[in-house]
């Protein structure tokens, strides 16, 4: 028999954000798997250190942190040969993986190559975009709303188009596209109607309306949420929540 193959959502940051389930396989599963940048710790792992009992081998998926092109097949086909040899020798792999798997969650590319040839299940995580909702004080959508998720790095004639289309928005990898959203986002008079939010549920987030941020970047783990539909919510601060 094989080892199975897991991949763990481990939520926005916050330890105490992952699923029991999640704390389950981690306490008992011989080998972890996580996503790491090359410069500096790997924030998945970070998460689920709290949680680990010790002992366990570890396989680093090193990703090169940059905006130019690197070969990403290669990194996974890599990884993913490491973990099938203590898969192929009956050890259970659990993948870690901030957020949620399948929500742009890099346990997906470790899927495509092994979960037709292993046992694999995939454990749901706490998505930030709904912590950031939460954070911020305001529900994403209701009723008959369209909720939109959107990259930053697509065009502004896509983001009009597609902002145009819907009720609800979260905006997502911002990063060095900040300055064009936000730019955007007040020509197309939403201003009013965008929080950003950062870092979420970690020591250091920040939220505040879009409009007050001074910054002229953000950092990945970063969103702007943008409510333009049918309810009549506000926009409430933290320690102001009714």
């Amino acid at each position: 028999m094989t080892g199975k193959l897991y991949g763990l959502g481990l939520g926005p940051g916050d330890p105490d954000l992952i699923t029991l389930k999640a704390h389950k396989i981690l306490q008992r599963v011989p080998v972890i798997a996580w996503p790491a940048p090359d410069t500096g710790p790997s924030f998945a792992r970070a998460i689920a250190a709290p949680h680990l009992p010790g002992g366990q081998m570890e396989i680093p998926i090193v990703v090169p942190m940059r905006t130019d092109r690197f070969p990403a097949r290669d990194v996974y086909d890599k990884a993913s040969v490491e973990i099938a040899a203590h898969l192929d020798v009956g050890r259970d792999v659990a993948v870690l993986c901030e957020g949620d798997p399948f929500f742009y969650g890099s346990f997906m590319y470790v899927f495509e190559r092994l979960a037709a040839k292993y046992p694999t299940e995939v454990v749901p995580g706490v998505s930030s975009m709904m912590a950031a909702a939460s954070a911020a004080g305001r529900p994403l959508a209701a009723r008959n709303d369209v909720l939109t998720v959107l990259p930053g790095p697509l065009g502004n004639e896509e983001l009009t188009k597609r902002i145009n289309a819907s009720d609800a928005l979260a905006i997502i990898k911002i990063g060095r596209h900040f300055n064009r959203l936000r730019a955007l986002i007040g020509k197309m008079n939403l201003l009013p109607h965008a929080f950003y939010v950062e870092r979420v549920s970690l020591e250091a987030e920040r939220l505040m309306p879009l409009a007050e941020v001074a910054e002229d970047t953000a950092p990945y783990f970063s969103m702007i949420l943008i409510y333009k539909g049918g309810e009549d919510w506000i926009q409430t601060l933290p320690g102001s929540k009714a």
